[in-house]
């Protein structure tokens, strides 16, 4: 087994960056989750409610980030991150936390994209967001702007079987879909479905990491991460829930924490330790 694809989602619920090789810090991938954007309560905005997200693609330049939409009425705006701008509290999910608001000439982008008032934020290295001591090997450890956890991995087989379940129940391949559904920070390269979820700590490269809670998947898996259209049959979603689903959800993939740092690449192998 290998490692086949490494992605980082700098804005949450936007496009994510496909990399050769990535840097691993204790809170995700360098860059993973950094910004996300809030609506004028600072409650966190996602392709729950705003599928057009996707269409959003961005890309890193040196210490510049340039936003582009497949919406021809918006040019491509580029912004400097700031670790200095205006400091407001924000809410993602249960958690409460201090993030900084980056240029108003990207809120202003983005508010034109969703026709509705929002705002980029960023998160403040000064205020740690925590992992739920549930499932955390131990406490305060730090998440980015993720949903919840460091890393997601999925693996190729699943999406596979999934592939294979909706061709059998649609008898049409335009239902088939793409890994980019499933959001993932590392996708591993198997024959076997859903094996990560015998998985209690893994080796890549260098790097170990713990792996901690399925994933519940959400509406975001029926929307084309590139159009930002939504399925009206809510697939994959309705077919994973025919064999994916337990009391806590509809599952696709694993949270991992990591257990040191480092970089791990594309090719690297994966090592079961226990």
């Amino acid at each position: 087994m290998i490692v086949s694809e490494l992605n980082i989602y700098p804005i949450k619920s936007c496009r994510g960056i496909s990399k050769n090789q990535a840097e691993i810090t204790q809170k995700g991938f360098l860059w993973d989750r950094e910004f996300m954007l809030v609506n004028s309560a600072g409650k966190f905005l996602t392709q729950r409610q705003y599928p057009q997200l996707a269409t959003v693609k961005v890309e890193i330049q040196d210490s510049q980030i340039t936003l582009s939409s497949l919406d021809q009425s918006l040019r491509s705006v580029t912004f400097s991150p700031t670790l200095i701008g205006e400091k407001i509290k924000v809410e993602i999910w249960r958690d409460r936390t201090t993030a900084i608001l980056q240029d108003d000439q990207v809120s202003q982008w983005f508010t034109t994209l969703l026709n509705t008032p929002c705002y980029l934020v960023r998160q403040s290295p000064d205020y740690i967001r925590s992992i739920d001591e549930n499932y955390a090997p131990s406490n305060n450890l730090p998440v980015s702007l993720a949903d919840g956890y460091p890393f997601l991995i999925t693996n190729t087989a699943s999406l596979t079987e999934l592939n294979r379940r909706l061709k059998e129940t649609y008898n049409n391949e335009a239902q088939t879909v793409s890994m980019n559904r499933f959001r993932p920070n590392i996708v591993i390269e198997t024959e076997v479905p859903f094996i990560e979820t015998k998985w209690k700590i893994i080796r890549i490269g260098e790097i170990q990491f713990s792996l901690v809670k399925p994933c519940t998947r959400c509406i975001i898996t029926t929307t084309d991460q590139i159009t930002g259209y939504r399925n009206p049959l809510q697939e994959p979603l309705k077919t994973l829930g025919t064999f994916r689903k337990l009391a806590q959800g509809i599952m696709f993939g694993e949270n991992m924490i990591p257990l040191n740092l480092g970089i791990i690449r594309v090719g690297d192998s994966i090592e079961i330790i226990e």
